[in-house]
């Protein structure tokens, strides 16, 4: 049975909704001349992606400007949180814990990250026992 297309980003796509964050609505060869800086893309290549980007959802199309151009559909903060939701969920059984303490001892933290880590959540604390006394 065929495994139904993922709505994430892959890692190409991430680079043109970076360039799409970054520059605003752009056409396919503003695109492509960005692609093409960091790796050879040919435009054909850039085109199809832009399209197969639109069918995901990942990009919207402005057909009325002449040259097309695209704009990401959704910003940077919602498209890191939906593809950490579904890192969390297929990784890590649906448990953020278990994916700080993967990342926590996978790599060092600065006392720097872990002082703003332990801001984070006082403030989540806070924030919980403010709406637990306000009630449902």
């Amino acid at each position: 049975m065929a495994r139904p297309a993922s709505t994430q980003p892959t890692e190409v796509e991430l680079r043109i909704l970076r360039k799409l964050w970054e520059s605003g609505p752009s056409t396919a060869r503003e695109v492509h001349n960005a692609l093409n800086e960091d790796k050879g893309t040919n435009y054909s290549t850039t085109v199809k992606m832009l399209a197969v980007m639109f069918e995901k959802g990942l990009v919207e199309r402005d057909d009325s400007a002449f040259p097309m151009t695209f704009t990401a559909a959704t910003g940077q903060e919602e498209t890191r949180r939906n593809v950490m939701s579904e890192v969390i969920q297929k990784l890590y059984d649906g448990s953020a814990k278990s994916l700080v303490l993967q990342v926590l001892s996978s790599q060092e933290a600065t006392r720097a990250d872990l002082d703003e880590i332990r801001q984070l959540i006082e403030q989540l604390d806070t924030r919980k026992r403010a709406a637990k006394r306000r009630g449902p």
